[in-house]
């Protein structure tokens, strides 16, 4: 079997999952994981697919031709053999004033002290009690083993102090 990594962006329509999953299944291919979203007009997300290796050849030219369909289609093969590090997970909770630049900061601590963002939300809302706008993000943390979490909590207390937001981490 072979993993296939599939991410798309398209004009958001009736049908495009249905599309998507029957190109999949009709080349033997099995839907595993997936992150879709509904962004500024756009349907994008990305597909974790397995195949059978003698069907995933076809499978990949398939999804290839939706581009003739208006779905940009990027396609890589998963390597399998690749060493997990330990680690432990986080959630990091963000929520303050919108201003550019805060997740390219918060992005940079992580990876700095060898944090891995496997996952991210993030969205602007009115505030409870003004009409500005609130940045708030949503993180799947995955911290390494060698990583003092005291050092973390210190350095992304520091961020959110130069950024005036609010982060926690559970």
């Amino acid at each position: 079997m072979k993993t296939v990594v599939v991410s798309f962006i398209a004009d958001d329509k009736p049908g495009l999952v249905n599309i998507l999953s029957t190109t999949i299944t009709d080349h033997g291919g099995s839907w595993l994981e997936s992150n879709l979203s509904q962004l500024a007009g756009k349907f994008a997300g990305v597909i974790v697919v397995t195949v059978a290796a003698g069907h995933a050849d076809q499978l990949i030219a398939s999804l290839q031709t939706l581009n003739e369909q208006g779905i940009s289609i990027v396609i890589e093969q998963a390597n399998g053999d690749q060493m997990i590090p330990e680690y432990q997970t986080a959630v990091l909770d963000l929520v303050g004033h919108d201003k550019p630049g805060i997740v390219r900061d918060i992005s940079n601590t992580l990876s700095s002290m060898g944090v891995n963002l496997a996952s991210l939300e993030t969205e602007l809302s009115p505030g409870s009690m003004s009409s500005e706008l609130l940045f708030k993000a949503c993180g799947e943390l995955q911290i390494p083993s060698s990583v003092d979490l005291n050092a973390l909590q210190d350095a992304l207390e520091e961020i959110a102090a130069d950024l005036m937001v609010d982060i926690t981490i559970a």
